[in-house]
């Protein structure tokens, strides 16, 4: 986790607004067939249903490489399996430059050791284009509860009388499953897993009182928390969060190193060309250094990012799959699905 700590610290932002102009500079001496790219349409596969943040990192990506390149970029989605159907089906692409997909930390780093046999290699069969953003997650109960810290978690569950805590989650390995457990583990809680067909039903579960909690994807949370139906008392990241400016990490409550923020990253099939990558990894740099979206991603719960570069990121998925592997591990998970 440390190497993605480096890496999501935010460029100044004087490097960021000249992005454009350097992109300019160095298309000069670029290959023909990165100048030429894109001459035909572009699909960009969020491996989820539509209505996620797949599907919103695939629609921000495409919208801003429709407005740069002018050309069409088309967001297909493919769920199925955390990610998994969606992320053979690309591994498998062309590489062309023609298909790409926006992957998350489950897709890339999770799935390796969570998966016995998984269907595609994050480092053999993927690039890494740009990372988009970091998406922290909030820890999340029923409003009813007499719950607003994790010590009257704690104090709820053990009573008296004890109470059995139960947790949401979008799926059986999904992140917010994995936290759960990463919680339970850390907490010695008498926990229990109720996994949902997606995030949202699940949140509105917990909503409805049928579920204690759930860590959730700060996006999902927002409008319930504003209602009143939920109450978020931690963050899952090492950090505070503008959008939850009073809820503290988890790490500042007595579980240092607590951080589990996921990621959302631009990948292409691995064989696809350097200047098509580079070219595209410059393209979704500038988009994403835009100051009205980086407001709204904030705005939404999330954290924008200034993506390094490709060598760099290849280097990232490495240490996350090591992270995942040994956190897998100690808890029991890997090998699970």
């Amino acid at each position: 986790m440390k190497q993605f700590q480096r890496l999501v610290n935010p460029v100044n932002l004087a490097r960021m607004l000249a992005i454009g102009l350097v992109m300019g500079l160095a298309t000069l001496g670029r290959p023909a067939a990165a100048q030429s790219y894109p001459d035909r349409i572009v699909t960009i596969v969020a491996p989820s249903a539509p209505g996620g943040l797949y599907s919103l990192f695939a629609r921000v990506i495409a919208s801003g490489l429709e407005q740069r390149l002018g050309r069409t970029f088309v967001v297909e989605n493919r769920p199925g399996a955390t990610s998994v159907l969606g992320a053979a089906a690309v591994a498998r692409a062309a590489p062309d430059g023609y298909t790409l997909m926006i992957a998350s930390g489950a897709t890339l780093a999770v799935n390796v050791t969570l998966h016995k046999h998984l269907p595609y290699d994050p480092v053999a069969d993927f690039v890494p284009v740009a990372l988009i953003a970091r998406v922290p997650e909030a820890l999340v109960v029923n409003a009813g509860l007499p719950v607003h810290s994790l010590a009257d978690l704690v104090a709820f569950a053990k009573g008296p009388p004890p109470r059995p805590l139960t947790f949401a989650s979008a799926g059986a390995g999904t992140g917010q499953h994995l936290e759960g457990e990463l919680l339970k583990h850390a907490l010695a809680l008498d926990m229990t897993h109720v996994p949902y067909k997606g995030a949202l039903p699940a949140i509105t579960d917990v909503a409805g009182g049928h579920v204690t909690m759930m860590f959730t994807p700060i996006p999902n949370a927002l409008p319930l928390i504003a209602s009143g139906r939920v109450r978020p008392i931690a963050v899952a990241g090492r950090d505070r969060v503008a959008a939850l400016p009073g809820v503290a990490p988890l790490a500042e409550m007595g579980l240092p190193g607590f951080d589990t923020s996921t990621w959302f990253m631009l990948v292409a099939p691995a064989a696809t060309p350097r200047p098509i990558v580079e070219r595209l990894h410059d393209e979704a740099r500038a988009i994403l250094a835009d100051p009205a979206l980086r407001r709204r991603f904030i705005e939404e719960g999330l954290v924008p990012v200034a993506t390094p570069s490709v060598d760099e990121l290849e280097t990232f998925v490495r240490d996350e799959i090591a992270f995942w592997d040994k956190t897998l591990h100690r808890i029991g998970l890997a090998g699970m699905e």
